[in-house]
């Protein structure tokens, strides 16, 4: 593992808290290693053991010119954090009252983070969080108090430029209290040759509070892109997410879900389509922990080429969690017959008055429908593009905003 040298110099090393975290966490990922194919929640999507050995870690300041179209331009019609090869390229934010922003180096600084920091996830079953935690710097902590109603969306603009085979460890920490209604997008751009995004997300939804939260992956054809949504909602609080893969060298998006209150609520769907190679993988884990919660997913895939789909969806549903409703669904389709897909369903039902479902499904497009498309004078290259769209239009149908849903589908 080539770069992992106890020689790297990030900021805070004289803050012994955080540096003794750091190695807590490099410690656990040194012991764990990379996963593998014997690694349970890996063992369709694992990476080469030599994977990292292709990338550094840049600890240098920031440098972007002007010109370049990921500098910040805030727009009036939503509020924007921006990263550059793993950096972010602002140190203030002038966004609506009541929401607190900083980068993470200051939230760590002034020690906001200490309460949320790893809290929603263990270290020892997340290899790549851990890493990422071991070289902890980068990334944004936002707070929104209670009973605020954010009228714009939050988005986190992430491009990459592909110019040095750069591992970029980014971890946010988002926090809304009881009562907040707020809408997080994520956007990831890349050019050029070959770079990692790791990413951690940590969310926290308080009592009555809603997130809906839409990621598009659209990255460059070499990219490695790994990364964890670890969520907790807290009583009649609400999780909605929808995830977009296109397609790079291996997206892996995993969403570790607890629901921890009654009536907490839980929304995770995911579209991907790739037309040549390349994997996808969305993962999720959804622990129902009380009474009357409630989650649905629904993830639909299209694969050409040699590509590789994997979905694996865990329900678990514990002990005191009676009257709460899972229901998860993975539909593919198969353009080659060079394309595989993975699928691993699972339910963990330790209550007895529950309402669970789990199904999936893969397969080729209908040919009796392209058949009935081209005698009706439509060539098949369209008609396959118009079944293609029909089948995914089921999933971004639940997107209630028509502009980000039209946002996600852009240039399929």
């Amino acid at each position: 593992m080539g770069f992992f040298g106890r020689n790297i110099k990030l900021w805070g090393e004289n803050i012994p808290w955080l540096s003794g975290f750091r190695e807590k966490n490099l410690r656990t990922f040194e012991k764990q290693g990379l996963p593998t194919a014997k690694t349970e929640a890996w063992k369709y999507s694992y990476l080469k053991n030599d994977i990292l050995d292709n990338f550094e870690i840049d600890t240098t300041p920031h440098e972007c010119d002007s010109d370049c179209h990921c500098h910040n331009h805030e727009k009036s019609d939503s509020y924007e954090i921006n990263f550059c090869d793993g950096k972010l390229t602002s140190e203030h934010f002038d966004f609506a009252e009541n929401i607190t922003i900083k980068p993470l180096v200051e939230a760590l600084y002034d020690g906001d983070v200490k309460p949320y920091l790893s809290k929603n996830f263990e270290t020892e079953n997340f290899p790549f969080a851990a890493l990422n935690n071991a070289f902890l710097e980068q990334g944004v902590f936002i707070c929104i108090e209670r009973n605020m109603v954010i009228d714009k969306p939050l988005i986190l603009n992430y491009h990459s430029h592909g110019k040095r085979n750069l591992i970029c460890n980014i971890h946010n920490i988002i926090v809304l209290e009881s009562g907040v209604h707020a809408c997080l997008i994520e956007d990831y751009k890349g050019e050029g040759g070959e770079y990692f995004n790791n990413i951690v997300n940590e969310i926290f939804i308080g009592r009555e509070a809603q997130l809906k939260h839409y990621k598009k992956q659209s990255e460059a054809v070499g990219a490695h892109h790994v990364a964890l949504n670890a969520v907790s909602v807290k009583k009649n609080g609400g999780y909605q997410e929808f995830v977009r893969h296109k397609e790079c060298a291996f997206a892996r998006t995993e969403n570790f879900v607890r629901l921890l209150e009654s009536g907490a609520e839980a929304i995770v769907d995911g579209v991907y389509k790739l037309n040549e190679g390349g994997v996808s993988d969305i993962t999720t884990n959804i622990r129902h922990l009380a009474e009357y919660t409630t989650s649905n997913q629904l993830v639909k895939g299209v694969l050409g080429g040699k590509s590789h789909g994997v979905f694996q969806g865990q329900i678990h549903i514990a002990k005191d969690a009676q009257k709460t409703s899972g229901n998860q669904l993975h539909r593919a389709i198969l353009l080659s017959d060079k394309a595989t897909v993975d699928c691993k369903p699972e339910l963990e039902i330790f209550a007895d008055d529950v309402k669970c479902s789990h199904g999936a499904t893969s397969g080729d497009l209908d040919k009796e429908q392209l058949f009935y498309m081209q005698s009706r004078g439509i060539p098949l290259t369209q008609a396959k593009t118009i079944l293609i769209n029909a089948y995914l239009d089921e999933v971004y149908a639940r997107i209630s905003d028509g502009k980000i849903r039209d946002w996600l589908k852009a240039d399929e």
